[in-house]
């Protein structure tokens, strides 16, 4: 049996969680949505999932996903999918998720979504070194959830 194990990133203002092993019902998938929770409530709504590892995802794991979805964008943020594998797309594929989730190949697009949809609202914030390259400011911890 796999556990999920989840590493934690920052880069600039999006919380990046490194995802590996299984999403299913269990106390470990509660994890997750609890630990997204947590993000949520210190202020971290810009969340982006990396799904590159996970291995298996059952209904209820998607439901969860959902729910940490809702919470993040009732506080103002939202909640985006990175590196589906050939499985984790055909299992949102099949349950008509393609809609819900933002979801993308590349992490330096991912990042400036998040950007491009504050911008929108706020006034777009301006490099101090007018570099376009996203500057990674990592934070590194490790959680299993």
């Amino acid at each position: 049996m796999f556990n999920l194990y989840i590493n934690e990133r920052r880069i600039e203002d999006v919380t990046v969680l490194d995802l590996k092993g299984r999403i299913r019902i269990t106390g470990r998938t509660r994890g997750l949505h609890n630990s997204i929770r947590s993000l949520v409530e210190e202020g971290k709504i810009r969340i982006l999932l990396n799904l590159s590892k996970v291995t298996h995802i059952d209904s209820n794991g998607l439901d969860q996903l959902v729910a940490s979805c809702v919470t993040a964008r009732n506080q103002g943020g939202d909640l985006k999918l990175l590196h589906l594998t050939e499985h984790m797309r055909a299992v949102i594929t099949t349950a008509n998720l393609s809609a819900v989730f933002d979801i993308y190949n590349n992490e330096y697009d991912a990042i400036a979504s998040f950007k491009r949809k504050v911008s929108r609202v706020a006034k777009p914030p301006t490099l101090s070194n007018g570099n376009d390259a996203l500057t990674a400011s990592v934070i590194q911890r490790q959680v299993q959830a």
